[in-house]
């Protein structure tokens, strides 16, 4: 019997066929017409449906360029299920470089949504009862935000086995336990029986090369686990930490920043990992790492003020295993600029 057309925003999607499907949203204010595209493949053999979504925060462009190489990838040869591709959420906000909507509110923190609320809530039910309701699993692909930077990891909640099959197939140096936060696209997806892994990397309104290697390799990854692609052969890198903490060491004073440790490296408890200085040059404030583990968030910009993050710390059992695993995939991404040859799912 040949498989069913899957159904999306009004139309029918035959087996074996790639489109471009634009479902409506609101208007800009000068009546330009906006929509949610969204790239359907849809395979001739039943299988899982598995939807990738980027830019719910429209600063963040890291998982726009994982999606968009995923998509020109000789990789992708779908054996079998349906793939639902969003590379841009938040037009709104990717279209200003700005996190939020125009209404000034977090699509992150309006989940469920309503088709009569705000801009944001409109959005997020659009992308709930089009998208996840039709999927089985789902990865949302996220960068920290300006002026900060986060070492390839997943967020997953470390006690939901099926999320937690999924970040270990994807392969991130780290798996990070983080519970659902009401309001998220995760925790939404999750009340509807849908897994959802999150991937963070890199630094909001930029892209670099291995958060975007690390986030390719990780989707194909999770399509293999899952039988919608061919498993290549090739040796498989380390498993991933989990870490079942982390916290955030934050400004003692206001002043400049001068960072003494960049993500990936090891710090031990009470260690001296930066300062802020007055910019007088009357004094300095040392910056001590509150717990040891490893930095896997850290903030870029030197004008801090009192209370700022300036280094995400998670607690790890094998910090020099991470370590090793974080510098094989830098060289990996330095000389492998392309998925499509000999790479290692």
């Amino acid at each position: 019997m040949a498989r069913a057309a899957f159904s999306i925003g009004g139309e029918e999607v035959a087996p074996g066929e790639r489109r471009l499907v634009d479902l409506p949203m609101s208007a800009l204010a000068n009546r330009t017409p906006m929509a949610l595209p969204v790239c359907v493949i849809h395979g001739r053999r039943e299988g899982p449906t598995l939807f990738v979504s980027a830019a719910v925060h429209g600063d963040e462009l890291t998982g726009v360029a994982i999606c968009r190489r995923l998509l020109a990838s000789k990789a992708l040869v779908l054996a079998r299920g349906t793939l639902l591709m969003v590379p841009i959420v938040n037009a709104f906000g990717f279209i200003g470089h700005s996190r939020y909507l125009p209404d000034r509110r977090d699509l992150n923190r309006s989940f469920p949504g309503s088709p009569r609320g705000s801009l944001a809530a409109q959005l997020a039910y659009i992308f709930l009862a089009e998208v996840v309701a039709r999927s089985d699993y789902g990865i949302d692909l996220h960068s920290a935000a300006i002026h900060r930077s986060n070492l390839p990891q997943i967020r997953v909640d470390s006690h939901r086995e099926p999320a937690y099959r999924l970040a270990q197939a994807f392969g991130a140096p780290i798996i990070v336990h983080s519970g659902h936060r009401e309001g998220s696209l995760r925790k939404a997806a999750q009340d509807r029986g849908v897994p959802v892994i999150v991937y963070e990397a890199g630094e909001g309104l930029r892209v670099d090369e291995l958060s975007v290697s690390v986030g390719m390799r990780g989707v194909l990854r999770v399509m293999a686990h899952l039988g919608m692609i061919a498993r290549r052969r090739g040796r498989r890198g380390p498993a991933p930490v989990l870490s079942t903490s982390s916290r955030w060491v934050r400004a003692e004073e206001s002043g400049i920043f001068r960072p003494f440790k960049q993500i990936g490296d090891h710090v031990a408890a009470g260690e001296r990992i930066g300062v802020v200085a007055d910019p007088y040059g009357e004094r300095e404030t040392d910056v001590k790492a509150s717990m040891a583990g490893i930095v896997i968030g850290r903030a870029n910009i030197p004008a801090v003020n009192q209370g700022d993050a300036l280094f995400h710390i998670a607690n790890v059992e094998n910090a020099s295993k991470l370590g090793e695993h974080y510098e094989t995939l830098g060289r990996a991404a330095e000389t492998e600029r392309l998925l499509d040859e000999d790479e290692i799912i």
